[in-house]
This record gives C-alpha cells, structure tokens and sequence, in this order.
C-alpha cells in the first residue's frame, strides 16, 4: 500500500510536471504566490502560499495537509479529489480478494520462464542509454556563470534593464534570462553571447535570474522605482498609463470612470483592476516594525464588480503584506497576508473585512516584535501574532474592481515617515 505521505510527493510531482516551472528545490516564494494565484484562477479556491511552502517543506512543519487542501491540490492537476487521486495512483487496493496476482499464478507446465531474461534485456537496454545519455553530462557549477543587471533609467517605467551575463561553461547552446519570479517572463538567450536588454513595464523589486538547464545559477535583485505615484492597469502587451494630473484630483488619488471609458478600457463584463503604485527606498522601514494608514473607498460596484473587491499591498523585498477589502459578502473569496503569514477567507474569519464603501475606509496596520495588529475605522479587525518574516518595505500598491480613491497614506516608524495628501 502506498503511504500518504509517498501520495502527497506524488501530488507534488504533478503539480511540477503542469507548471513546468523546474526544480522545486529553487523555487522562491513569489513563485509559490504565482502558484497560490494560479489554483485561485482556476479552481475559485484560496490555498495560501504559506501552506503550499508548507508542503514543498520549505517552511518546518510536522502535520499532513488536511483533505480540503488535499483536495484543491489534486482538483487543480484534473482528479475528482483526494479519493480519486488514491486510487488512481496506487493508494487503495481495488483488487478481488482470493484472485491470484501475476505473481502468484501458476505457470503452464513445459515452458521455461523467460520473464528474467526479458528483464536483463532491458535494464542492459536502459543502462547503456542512461550511461551515454546523461552519465557524461557537465555538472553544473553556479560558480561557473555571472550574472549583473543595470537599469538604464534611475526611476520611471517602462525602464529598460541591461543583462549582463557569461555561460560559455553551459553544457546547452542555450540559456534563459528571467526577469523575475514569473516564468512567464523568461527570454531565451545563447549562452555564448553576453548582454541582453529586457524591458519592465511595472515598478516593483524583482529577482532577475540565469536559468541554465533549468537550474537557477545566479539571482540579482533590481529595484524599479515609479518616480512618484503610478495609476496603471495591467494588461498585455503592456499596462495601460494615466497621467498624474487625470490622477490627482482635489486632494485624492482617484481614476473616474470617464477617464477610463477614453482609453477604451471596458467595464463589462469584466472590471479592470485599477492599481495606484509608488515604489521606491523609502529607508530602513522592514515589514516587522513599521505603522501604515490610508483612508480609501472603491468607487465601482456594477455588474461583476458588485463585491468592489479592494487590496492593499506593502511591497516588500521577495514578498508582500496584503490587506484585503470588499462588501460583507463576499469575504469568502478575499485572502489575507503578512509576509510569511497567510489567512484565506474559505478557511479564516475575515467578516471584518467586509465593508460599506459608501463612506471612506480608514485602515491602520500596526507591526511590531513579531505581532501585527489591523484596525478599521478605528476598531480592531485582525491579530497575528506569527509567522511574519522580516523584508524590507520598498512600495505601496491599491489594487481596485473597477475604481477607487485614496484620500491620504502614511507609512512610517523611529526614522522614517512617508506621508502623502495628495
């Protein structure tokens, strides 16, 4: 019988083999984000990042999922659930009690067995291909290759980078250039060539990798600053950009729906998400030891946006703090983080995040010694008291269904303070 735990590896392996993202030895936590993102896209259903760090043992933890995970996990690689997973992969015995396996069956007299010599055939047969197809294989050493990236613009998007690289020890002709966590934005480059320029259209820090043979050999992390505040929707090829005077409107930060409506951004049946960013140093400000206020509301609750679904990132180094806000119904689908902490609505108590957005929201995050406290209006919404990791605070990010205003934001701690009234 196969044991729940060699099931859940095999679930993982799965999962790997869709993605095609490589090793999950170097996975980093924004990949595990994308992952989380991914299963939310496809399923409707919250898994947090930290729990799925959790099952790719990269975060110490004892105890085996529990089967809602199980579940969701299995569900996103095309099984019915847990179950069906089980039995389709050896986990239950399905066999008919008193029936003689193949290896109990009886062999018809006079003829000789010639299973063991078919079986010495072909492990002579794939030894000689494993030895000359991989055993003289270059071993790659991270120390072989280089890796630095320049921006040629100091702040501002698009910006774009300068790659700079050396993989003539590459035992393939070719190499990637990733741009960040996302393997999406991967650029295949030869390995004998040595600069590459790649363009980001988004402000953020990323961790810009060589990939060699699907083994990550060098990060270097690049921090793209927005020169001010940013109003953009994401979209592809590129975002679409707001100019700051269409933004800064009567002392808010605030997109109205005729200006989008001249861009031929559509509000049906899908709302853009509207996102108002300003990244940059802002000091030794770190996601453990800091206060942040804002007063927002989302302007937008027509046809698919009736949740007015509203996020609050602080960006930080490799992760993120993110607070969640919608009406009352719908806190279901929010999910709630704190860098290394994670609480998804279908499995936590987020009903003090549902909120009327007919008036301005204030919000106020509270971290200090390992412990983070969340008031809205004035009134104590959420508590956590593990699990947050330290990172560097280096933007701040709304995210609105639709639209949305912010009226003012502060972010500081001893030595710094960020403020804005617009």
């Amino acid at each position: 019988m196969v044991t729940e735990e060699e099931l859940i590896s095999e679930t993982k392996s799965q999962i790997e083999k869709k993605l095609g993202w490589g090793d999950s030895r170097d996975w980093t936590n924004q990949d595990f984000l994308e992952l989380s993102q991914k299963i939310q896209d496809e399923l409707q259903i919250a898994v947090s990042h930290v729990t799925l760090k959790r099952i790719w043992g990269k975060v110490k933890y004892t105890s085996l999922p529990n089967t809602f995970t199980l579940n969701t996990l299995v569900q996103f690689i095309g099984y019915e659930n847990w179950r069906d997973f089980k039995v389709k992969n050896g986990g239950t015995t399905s066999g008919v009690a008193g029936s003689p396996t193949p290896s109990q069956a009886p062999r018809s007299k006079g003829k000789k067995p010639m299973r063991p010599l078919v079986t010495l055939a072909i492990g002579l047969v794939l030894g000689y291909f494993i030895w000359f197809g991989t055993g003289s294989k270059k071993e790659i050493d991270a120390n072989d290759y280089s890796l630095q990236v320049k921006k040629t613009v100091e702040k501002g998007v698009p910006n774009s980078v300068i790659f700079d690289y050396d993989a003539t020890n590459a035992p393939v002709d070719s190499v990637i250039l990733q741009q960040s966590w996302d393997v999406k934005r991967r650029t295949k480059v030869s390995k004998d060539a040595h600069q590459r320029t790649l363009i980001y259209y988004l402000p953020g820090y990323f961790e810009a990798k060589l990939v060699v043979d699907e083994k990550i050999v060098k990060e270097q992390g690049i921090l793209i600053a927005s020169d001010g505040w940013l109003a953009a929707i994401d979209a592809s090829p590129m975002p679409v950009y707001f100019k700051k005077e269409d933004v800064m409107v009567n002392g808010q930060m605030s997109l109205s729906i005729d200006k989008l409506q001249r861009q031929n951004i559509h509000l049906a049946p899908q709302p853009p998400l509207v996102s108002y960013l300003n990244v940059q140093d802002f000091g030794a400000i770190y996601s453990d030891n800091f206060v942040f206020e804002a007063s927002l509301k989302n302007d937008y609750k027509e046809g698919a946006a009736i949740c007015q679904k509203t996020n609050i990132y602080l960006l930080c180094e490799g992760m993120a703090v993110g607070i969640p806000l919608c009406t009352k119904g719908c806190v279901s689908d929010m999910s709630l983080f704190f860098t290394g902490f994670d609480a998804p609505g279908k499995q936590v108590d987020l009903s003090a995040f549902g909120v009327d957005f007919d008036e301005f929201v204030r919000v106020r995050v509270e971290s200090a010694k390992g412990k983070a406290k969340i008031f809205l209006n004035q009134k104590l919404a959420f508590e956590i008291d593990h699990d947050i990791a330290r990172s560097k605070i280096i933007g701040i990010d709304f995210v609105f269904q639709g639209t949305g205003n912010v009226d003012y934001v502060k972010l500081e701690n001893e030595t710094v303070k960020f403020e804005d009234g617009f």
